[in-house]
């Protein structure tokens, strides 16, 4: 397996990940990720230095994006809410690698990077519905902080999401 930074020629592979994860969590009826996000923001990832991926054969096996902040990150309540923090993002799986660790194994990657970078926390925001990410963050030792932030997509979608962290 290789762990690295996410270059340009990544994108369609990355592209066609995602609308497979997308198509798994509709079937699984997680309907919170659609045509347009993840997948229209890889790119800008990709621009910014910012996604991470594990490839397995060239075949992209999960990848995430660390950010330096987040819409909802003051409207919970961090265990510090003054320390250097990063943001985890757009953390997918594939769905051939579901149920093998992978999932595990790319958190860890992500808390030693956002260590690398200086942060003391690696924060991230799961929608309440996603049980199975929810329980995966938990197993991987990330705290749910207290509070809410509701995220508007428009007039008939309110997401509501909870923060975790994990201290670096």
């Amino acid at each position: 397996m290789d762990y690295r930074a996410a270059v340009p020629e990544d994108l369609g592979r990355l592209k066609g990940m995602y609308k497979e994860i997308v198509k798994k969590m509709d079937e699984d009826g997680i309907q919170i990720w659609d045509e347009i996000y993840p997948c229209e923001f890889l790119e800008s990832d990709i621009a910014g230095s910012r996604l991470y991926l594990m490839t397995e054969k060239d075949a992209p096996m999960a990848a995430f994006a660390l950010c330096e902040s987040n819409a909802g990150e003051g409207c919970v309540e961090w265990e510090d809410h003054n320390a250097r923090a990063l943001y985890l993002d757009r953390f997918g799986v594939n769905v051939c690698c579901l149920r093998r660790g992978v999932g595990s194994l790319m958190l860890e990657r992500a808390k030693k990077t956002a260590r690398d970078f200086g942060a003391e926390y690696l924060r991230l925001f799961v929608v309440d519905s996603n049980v199975p990410a929810a329980l995966l963050y938990q197993k991987s030792g990330f705290v749910k902080a207290e509070g809410v932030y509701y995220e508007v997509i428009d007039d008939e979608l309110v997401l509501r999401e909870i923060g975790y962290e994990v201290r670096l």
